[in-house]
């Protein structure tokens, strides 16, 4: 615990930093009555609505795994369940996935997060020379490479997107 957090920086802020992972993080003016909180980002950063992704918490046969998928799409249950050898997933329950994470959703950040869940991202985040992914709190965004994604995650690639 050498280094200080910035000011007002986030878990997911302060873990990249921590990483040494190049990032940019953008912030911006979140509207609480925005129907898509990616969308909303996608448009205040000027950024292709597929190049950010969400961060979604299934249960996969018992235990919590995050999917991160565009924001243009929705989360593939089976092919997550897949993904990871298992059988039945469906979406954690809002509150379960606050705690685990220690994010609000909606704000949910695939880095520092409370505890390390078994990860998949989408394989189109491949096709993007950077992705965005939620910063830890709606209106924050991180910009990154998605191989840096991929590897500060511990994540897998798969066709997880619908």
């Amino acid at each position: 615990m050498g280094r200080k957090a910035a000011r007002g920086a986030t878990p997911a802020v302060t873990a990249l930093t921590a990483a040494s992972i190049a990032h940019t993080v953008h912030s911006y003016e979140h509207d609480p009555a925005t129907p898509s909180y990616g969308l909303e980002a996608a448009e205040a950063l000027g950024v292709e609505p597929a190049r950010i992704f969400k961060t979604l918490l299934a249960d996969v046969d018992g235990q919590l795994v995050v999917g991160i998928v565009p924001v243009t799409g929705q989360l593939d249950l089976k092919a997550l369940a897949a993904a990871v050898g298992g059988k039945r997933a469906a979406m954690a329950d809002p509150s379960a996935a606050e705690r685990a994470t220690g994010y609000v959703v909606g704000g949910i950040s695939p880095f520092g997060q409370r505890r390390r869940h078994r990860t998949v991202v989408d394989v189109s985040a491949l096709d993007w020379p950077t992705v965005n992914v939620s910063g830890g709190r709606r209106g924050l965004e991180i910009e990154l490479a998605p191989e840096d994604l991929v590897a500060a995650t511990d994540a897998t690639t798969a066709a997880i997107a619908r």
